[in-house]
C-alpha cells in the first residue's frame, strides 16, 4: 500500500511540475535560439523547419503567423534599452537605423498581440513612409499625446510591445551583436 501511495504521489508531483514548467515556458515566450540585440529579441528559427517544440507550441497557442526564414525576421521589444518596461503613459523614442532590409515595419501591440486602439488609428510605420533625417536615420516617438514628426500613439495602454519586422534581410541566426545588425535605440524620455 505504501508503494502504491508513494508512486501516486511521485506521479502527481511529476505531472504538476512538468505541466507547470510547460505552461510557464509557453506563456513567458521562452525559446531556444533567441537572438538579442539591445532591447530587441528575435526567434529566427520560428519560421523554419528547425523550430523547437516550445516555440511551436507557443505559436499554436497564440495563433501567430511567424515570418518565414527566407522572408525575414521579427524583433520584439518589451522594454527600453535601460530595461524599463514600455508604458503607454511615457514618451518613448525609437531612433537610429535598421539593418539592411528591402522593407521593414515597426508596429505597436498590446501584450496579447493585438494592435493598441487609439483615436488616430495609427498602429505602426513602414520603411517607405517614415520621415528620415538627412543622414538616413529616423526617430519614431511613441507617446499618448500627439507629437510632431513620426508619432506612434500608445492609446495610454499600461504596457505595449514594439515589433520590428525586417523583410528580405541577411539578419538571422548568425547575427549576434549590434555591430553585425544595427538596431534602433529605444529610450524613455518622460512619463506622466
Amino acid at each position: 500500500m505504501r508503494l502504491l501511495l508513494g508512486s501516486l504521489f511521485a506521479f502527481a508531483v511529476a505531472a504538476v511540475v512538468g505541466l507547470g514548467l510547460t505552461w510557464f515556458t509557453l506563456s513567458r515566450g521562452v525559446a531556444f535560439g533567441d537572438v538579442t540585440i539591445g532591447a530587441w529579441t528575435a526567434r529566427p528559427k520560428t519560421g523554419s523547419t528547425d523550430i523547437d517544440p516550445y516555440a511551436r507550441a507557443s505559436i499554436a497557442r497564440t495563433g501567430e503567423l511567424p515570418v518565414g526564414t527566407g522572408d525575414g525576421v521579427a524583433f520584439y521589444a518589451y522594454a527600453d534599452d535601460a530595461g524599463r518596461p514600455l508604458s503607454g503613459h511615457c514618451v518613448v523614442a525609437i531612433s537610429g537605423v535598421t539593418p539592411a532590409a528591402r522593407f521593414w515595419t515597426l508596429t505597436l501591440y498590446d501584450p496579447e498581440g493585438r494592435p493598441v486602439p487609439n483615436s488616430a488609428e495609427r498602429y505602426g510605420f513602414t520603411s517607405q513612409e517614415v520621415v528620415r533625417r538627412a543622414n538616413g536615420s529616423f526617430e519614431v516617438v511613441a507617446a499618448p499625446r500627439a507629437r510632431p514628426g513620426n508619432w506612434l500613439p500608445t492609446g495610454g495602454a499600461d504596457r505595449y510591445v514594439l515589433v520590428l519586422r525586417l523583410y528580405d534581410t541577411p539578419v538571422g541566426v548568425a547575427t549576434r551583436t549590434q555591430r553585425e545588425a544595427p538596431m534602433p535605440a529605444i529610450s524613455t524620455r518622460s512619463c506622466t
